[in-house]
């Protein structure tokens, strides 16, 4: 994760992410490690992940007016030049690690 966005994910304000032809991801455990610093990492629980195509992704979060389209594909184009608004991209939805770290099966 970008060290920008590493806080959010800490405090528990970012509970998404948007992935692009990367690595799937799928339900349960996540550790999320800030660039630049390996050793700062959160874990959280993925409670679902949903295909569609970039030009949903902003409605599909509760983030559609904070991310009209020119905002989100620059924001993507930040992590992925070559993204495109009709991209089928995976969104990821997750936990807080505060959340997470009071599940049951929590691991030590």
């Amino acid at each position: 994760m970008v060290p920008r966005l590493f806080p959010l994910i800490e405090t528990g304000q970012k509970t998404s992410t948007i992935r692009w032809r990367e690595t799937r991801i799928e339900p349960g455990y996540m550790r999320y490690v800030c660039d630049g610093e390996a050793t700062k990492t959160a874990i959280v629980w993925v409670v679902r992940c949903t295909d569609l195509p970039l030009s949903q992704a902003a409605a599909f979060v509760g983030r559609e007016a904070d991310w009209p389209k020119d905002v989100m594909l620059e924001g993507m184009r930040e992590h992925y030049p070559e993204i495109e608004w009709t991209d089928v991209v995976q969104i990821v939805e997750h936990l807080t690690p505060a959340e997470t770290a009071g599940r049951p099966d929590f691991p030590a």
